[in-house]
């Protein structure tokens, strides 16, 4: 840990010649705030900028004229703001700064008066020294086993039997972070795996830590699951966090940004390009950066504005030359602009892959270091005293009084307004911050010191996804190519199969994306549209995009003459205003769009088509465990059913009808679905495993799924295993369970897998006396899933998909597959060799493979 995270406070060197001025280095994680002396900064007046002092001269500064814009050279791209300038596929949507070789007190700082002096929080990190793989290392921890019997009359499992969410979560992460670190990745891959830990942090404090702090404001101190208070959990979550952080930049600045150089990616500083790289981004910046710039002055008599979540943002201080006075201004860095500008002598670069892949290097640099070596233009006759990057990350979970509101959809546009103005959560700042500066920062955003990280610059590790964009084969995955799903087509074929006759012949098993979405799901929408003989289409939507094809296959249906009903679920997290958008494209041309179910979200994956044929009427239907969002299906692996099973369809028919009418009484033939019959479902099946274990049958338990907290059914998995039944979980994410603890879980095992496709389904296998019981379906392990969303799991009855799927968890549970395993400490531990050294099993590449090889003539090396 840095010296600025100890919990005691040190004095240090004062750096300033004032000797009435004493720096302090809190242990709050803010590093220096609050010296002795206050430094304050002065309003401006008119005679500061209308009235020069007898005996000066014009104050000295860039000034342009409309003539200026003129494009005058050929080297700066003819494009207009917003347009992806500097990479090809790259997202422009997130600026960040990402300053190259130099020593952290040059990190945008023009004079080096009263910076704290603080170290970077660079420290020994964990891929030095790893967790060691031997279980005696890791011995159970102790648990509190109280006295008597529960209310099943059962005795009492032991307290501390769950582990917090919140930590979990953490640990999740960190899993990620050591995906990162793997040398056998490429390279850009493993830049990519920072970029998901970056995004995905930013999304637990805008949701889990502000939804804890505003606990602790309005006094709420009930004990979380796991016994923690809100305030302890939030110290740890706070030391946790930051500590993670800082290990992500050291490790970026010490292993992937040296490799990137190796590979021709140099991220530099400004300061360190040529005179002539230097010429062309002057011009760049003139025509292209400046005129959507907008600097706002901060002072008494100018109000501090507004600052957006995770938008990056430059602190100025400026001085005016003759009256002495120093001013604070705000330059936001505009997200519509490229936020890496690669560079040459010949100038910005449209496709700067040609030139790396033909083995030469390029400069990139970040715009906000572009725009920071020119604020003499954005302040003409200031002195810029210092210049320093912020970010800021605040409450962006949405709370809508359902009730209270005449429309979901009218509740929810009213609280995305609200969410703008959502309280700071944390502020990142760079390291060469001056103490005074970041003070001002601090009070005028009415954030608490110990939310403050410091760190190396980028302060937003998302924006390194527009180099992962880069089209550099060498560095990246090598390209997989879905194929169409087995029972869709036996061939691979440009010519689209009648889905329909497929789907008649039996059920068909899909597998994202080794199976490919758009010749599956897609297609089967696609083709319902433009049939004449579908009469209706019935669909949920919880996360897609409006161009999706998905989206547009329903608004051909619509506009042909189908009844279509969409079930938009607008509540869906980060993704609301962009459903809002597009669900009311639907509905002008002729959609039924239901906007979910007052308190619950309709998170469950279905479709059900009504086709008219010769023998009547026939259903067919799709249940699946993941969106129906093409880009995310060839990222994300899942699963899905076709069928046309007659009590399938009537299960559909039923929970539709519930969704977007009235049917409370509806009953179910091949699905559970949440609220009602989830939770209740899965823990009658794991108690007839502990009888069947117990009248000496067959008896085992092996799921698959993305997140457990639920206390019920953890503690049925508890009691499966205190009763001798093998429970194997394969989870990704927030686990609340403890495994290896003697006389509660030694019969457990969880194991994480983590790797180019995110592990997203979700499936439930019972041995159920040597005659699988399976299921798959959409819902988590956690109280949301189970209560407070619309879920549903599906029964697999096809023998060769059941023995696909049961096969499928117990290779993921496998101790040949590579993955993370649960110990008894709590401790996740990474395991990719054998004690003999050799790789463990890829499960993602042997599936890869697998499904290659039903393709004549692919090659599989």
């Amino acid at each position: 840990m840095d010296e600025s995270q100890n919990s005691e406070m040190l004095e240090v060197e004062p750096l300033t010649e004032d000797p009435g001025v004493t720096h302090v280095l809190g242990g709050d994680g803010a590093g220096l705030i609050g010296a002795a002396e206050e430094h304050t900064f002065e309003s401006a007046t008119p005679d500061d900028f209308f009235k020069i002092p007898a005996g000066h001269d014009d104050f000295v500064g860039h000034e342009y004229e409309d003539s200026d814009f003129e494009v005058d050279t050929d080297d700066v791209p003819d494009s207009v703001p917003g347009e992806t300038q500097t990479l090809p596929s790259g997202d422009t949507t997130v600026p960040e700064e990402y300053l190259a070789q130099h020593d952290p007190s040059e990190d945008i700082v023009y004079d080096d008066r009263e910076t704290d002096g603080s170290a970077v929080y660079l420290h020994d990190a964990p891929w030095d020294n790893p967790p060691s793989p031997r279980l005696e290392d890791h011995p159970p921890i102790e648990l509190e086993w109280p006295e008597g019997l529960d209310h099943d009359g059962l005795p009492k499992l032991p307290k501390g039997r769950w582990q917090d969410r919140e930590l979990s979560w953490l640990a999740f992460n960190q899993r990620v972070f050591e995906q990162a670190q793997n040398p056998e990745l490429e390279l850009l891959e493993r830049l990519w795996f920072l970029t998901i830990f970056a995004s995905n942090l930013d999304e637990f404090y805008m949701v889990r830590v502000a939804g804890l702090k505003r606990r602790i404001a309005a006094g709420i101190a009930k004990p979380t699951a796991s016994g923690l208070s809100p305030r302890q959990l939030l110290d740890q979550i706070t030391e946790k966090a930051q500590d993670l952080m800082s290990q992500v930049h050291r490790y970026f600045h010490e292993e992937i940004r040296p490799q990137l150089d190796e590979n021709g990616l140099k991220l530099v500083h400004f300061s360190q390009l040529s005179e002539a790289e230097k010429e062309k981004l002057h011009a760049y910046f003139r025509l292209q950066i400046f005129p959507v710039l907008s600097p706002l002055a901060v002072d008494p008599s100018h109000p501090f504005p507004y600052i957006s979540g995770l938008s990056l943002n430059l602190a100025v201080i400026v001085r005016n030359p003759h009256s002495g006075k120093e001013h604070f201004a705000r330059v936001k860095v505009p997200s519509i602009l490229p936020s890496i500008i690669p560079v040459s002598d010949e100038g910005v670069l449209l496709k700067p892959e040609e030139k790396i892949n033909a083995g030469q290097s390029v400069h990139f640099v970040p715009l906000v270091d572009v725009i920071a070596a020119h604020l003499d233009h954005l302040f003409p006759g200031m002195e810029i005293v210092e210049a320093h990057a912020f970010r800021v990350t605040r409450n962006e979970d949405l709370e809508v009084e359902e009730d209270d509101a005449e429309s979901i959809l009218t509740a929810m546009e009213e609280e995305l307004l609200r969410r703008r103005f959502g309280p700071a959560v944390r502020l990142e700042v760079t390291e060469g911050m001056s103490t005074h500066v970041l003070d001002f920062l601090v009070r005028n955003l009415g954030i608490k010191e110990s939310d403050v990280v410091r760190l190396p610059a980028p302060l937003d590790m998302r924006g390194l996804n527009d180099l992962h964009e880069l089209d550099l084969p060498k560095l990246r995955y090598r390209p997989y190519v879905p194929v169409t799903a087995q029972g869709l087509a036996e061939v691979e074929s440009s010519k689209p199969v009648d889905i329909f006759t497929s789907i008649r012949n039996g059920d068909v098993l899909l597998h994202h994306p080794y199976d490919s979405f758009s010749t599956s799901v897609q297609q089967l929408l696609v083709q319902a549209a433009h049939d004449p003989r579908v009469l209706a289409i019935k669909q949920t939507l919880y996360r897609t995009s409006g161009d999706s094809p998905i989206v547009q296959a329903l608004m051909d249906a619509a506009e042909a003459g189908k009844q279509v009903v969409a079930i938009v679920e607008i509540k869906a997290r980060f993704d609301e205003e962009a459903n809002i958008s597009w669900a009311r494209k639907l509905e002008q041309v002729g959609v039924h769009v239901v906007y979910g179910m007052v308190g619950l979200k309709t998170h469950c994956k279905l479709c059900l088509i009504v086709r008219q044929e010769a023998d009547g009427l026939r259903r067919y239907c799709h249940v699946g465990t993941g969106n129906y969002h093409p880009k995310t299906a060839r990222g994300y692996e899942d699963l899905g059913l076709l069928t046309c099973d007659p009590e399938v369809a009537q299960d559909l028919t039923r929970l539709f009808n519930q969704l977007s009418g009235y049917a409370p009484r509806t009953t179910f033939h091949r699905l559970l679905v949440a609220p009602r019959s989830i939770r209740d479902g899965l823990v009658e099946r794991i108690e007839r495993e502990v009888e069947n274990h117990r009248l000496g049958k067959e008896a085992w338990i092996r799921l698959k799924f993305n997140s457990i907290i639920d206390e019920g059914i953890s503690d049925a998995l508890y009691r499966a295993s205190q009763a001798g039944v093998p429970v194997d979980v394969q989870v990704r994410g927030i686990c609340s369970l403890r495994s290896g603890i003697p006389g509660l879980s030694e019969n457990m095992r969880v194991h994480s897998i983590l790797g180019r496709f995110l592990e997203h389904s979700r499936i439930f296998c019972f041995a159920n006396d040597g005659d699988p019981d399976v299921w798959i379906g959409s819902a988590d392990l956690m109280h949301r899933n189970l209560d407070r969303r619309v879920e549903a799991l599906i029964k697999i009855i096809d023998p060769r998909q059941v023995s696909l799927l049961v096969d499928l968890v117990t290779k993921g549970v496998a101790d040949t597959t590579a993955s993370w395993r649960l110990m008894p400490d709590g401790e996740w531990v990474r395991f990719l060799n054998d004690a003999e050294g050799q790789p463990l099993e890829d499960i993602q590449e042997t599936l890869m493979a697998r499904a290659s090889s039903r393709v004549s003539g692919r090659d599989l090396h």
